[in-house]
This record gives C-alpha cells, structure tokens and sequence, in this order.
C-alpha cells in the first residue's frame, strides 16, 4: 500500500540510489489521497513531542493548502474565509468547550 508523498520525495530516494515505485493520481483518487494525508498528519501532530509540533503543523499546512488548490481555491481566498469566520464567530483562543 502506498501514500502520498511531497513532489521531492522520488528524487531524494533516487539519491539514496534505489529506485522508487510512483504513480501520478488522476483528480479524484489524487483528492481523496490529500484527505487521507490529512488524517495521517492530523495524527502525527496529535502525537507530537512539544518540539515537533511546528514541524507537523506545517505539514498539516501544506496539505490543507493543496486541497484547496484541487478545489479550485487560491489560499489567499482561503485566509479571508477564515478571517471572515473569525471576525463573526471569533477564533478558538478562549478554549470554550461547549458540553
């Protein structure tokens, strides 16, 4: 079973002198491969020393970033969304649990 990886992932192998196994997905397998990703680095994050946890953000980041590009969102629209939704609803700094 494979998984996703970043673009220079092939190269970097090819550099330790194997050879990797790739295959370029259509749209929609590609889709469901950055939400399975997602899943993969939200746990990752979830798991993360104190020290690794900037790191595993900003691969939850990138992923984020590449969904909403098959999507057909610049990240720029993205960011004032949010900032939108903040602005009516407020952010998460309060740590409010609603039971």
């Amino acid at each position: 079973m494979g998984k996703l990886v970043r673009d220079n992932i092939p190269d970097i192998i090819r550099q330790s002198g194997r050879e990797p196994v790739i295959t370029v997905l259509d749209k929609v397998d590609y889709r469901k491969a950055l939400l399975a990703k997602l899943f993969e680095e939200a746990t990752e994050l979830n798991e993360a020393s104190p020290a690794e946890v900037a790191e595993e953000i900003a691969d939850v980041y990138e992923v984020l970033r590449s969904l909403a590009a098959v999507h057909g969102h610049d990240w720029a629209v993205i960011e004032k969304v949010a900032a939108a939704k903040r602005e009516e609803r407020g952010a998460f700094h309060d740590r409010l649990y609603l039971a």
